[in-house]
C-alpha cells in the first residue's frame, strides 16, 4: 500500500514550488485570475509526477475503473503516471482527442482498445469551469464507456465541480482544491 497522505504532501509541496503562478491572466473560460496554475510544470517533474500517480491510482481503485484518462493535454501526464506506479497494476491508459484523427482508425479515444461499458476514472490536471472534463465525459459516454468517477489535480472551485458530476453520473473528488494550494489568495471567499 502506497503512502497516501505522503503522496499528498509532495504533490502540494510540488504544485506550490512549481505550478502556482501570481499575476493577472487569462483562463480558458475568459476569465481574469490573480493567479495561475500551470500543473504541468509541477507534474512534468519526477516527485509530483510520482505523488500524482499513486493519488490517481488510489482513486481508481476505489473507484473499481479498469482505465485512466481524459481530454489531451491534461490527462496525459496522469493517466501516465497512475498506470506506472505499483498501485496502477491492471489499469490501461487512455487520452480523448480533441478532434478526431482524420486518418488511420479515425479514433475519438487514443490507447488500447476499450471494451463496452469498461470502467473509467476521468482525470484532469486543473479545473475551472470543467468545460474541457465535461466534452471528455460526453465522448467517453458517447463511446459506450462507463464513467467510474472522476478526479483533478487541483479545483479552483470555481464551479467546474458541479458541472463535471452532472455530466459524469458519478462522483467528483479533486485531489486538491486551490484552497490548499493558494489559502492566502486575494479572492478567497
Amino acid at each position: 500500500m502506497q503512502d497516501l497522505d505522503g503522496a499528498r504532501e509532495t504533490l502540494l509541496a510540488e504544485l506550490r514550488e512549481h505550478a502556482l503562478v501570481i499575476g493577472e491572466v487569462i483562463l480558458s473560460s475568459g476569465r481574469t485570475a490573480q493567479y495561475y496554475v500551470d500543473a504541468k510544470r509541477a507534474l512534468l517533474r519526477p516527485a509530483a509526477f510520482r505523488a500524482a500517480g499513486v493519488l490517481i491510482a488510489a482513486e481508481a481503485a476505489d473507484r473499481r475503473a479498469d482505465a485512466v484518462g481524459g481530454m489531451t493535454m491534461g490527462a496525459d501526464p496522469l493517466a501516465c503516471a497512475a498506470i506506472g506506479t505499483d498501485g496502477g497494476e491492471g489499469l490501461i491508459a487512455f487520452f480523448v482527442r480533441k478532434e478526431r484523427k482524420e486518418h488511420g482508425l479515425q479514433r475519438w479515444i487514443e490507447g488500447p482498445e476499450l471494451g463496452p461499458a469498461t470502467r473509467c476514472l476521468v482525470v484532469e490536471d486543473v479545473v475551472t469551469t470543467g468545460g474541457s472534463t465535461v466534452r471528455a465525459i460526453e465522448r467517453i459516454k458517447e463511446e459506450g464507456l462507463e464513467v467510474a468517477g472522476v478526479t483533478a489535480v487541483v479545483d479552483r472551485l470555481a464551479g467546474g465541480g458541479g458541472a463535471i458530476e452532472k455530466a459524469a453520473g458519478a462522483p467528483y473528488r479533486p485531489l486538491l482544491t486551490i484552497d490548499d494550494l493558494y489559502p492566502d489568495r486575494p479572492d478567497r471567499a
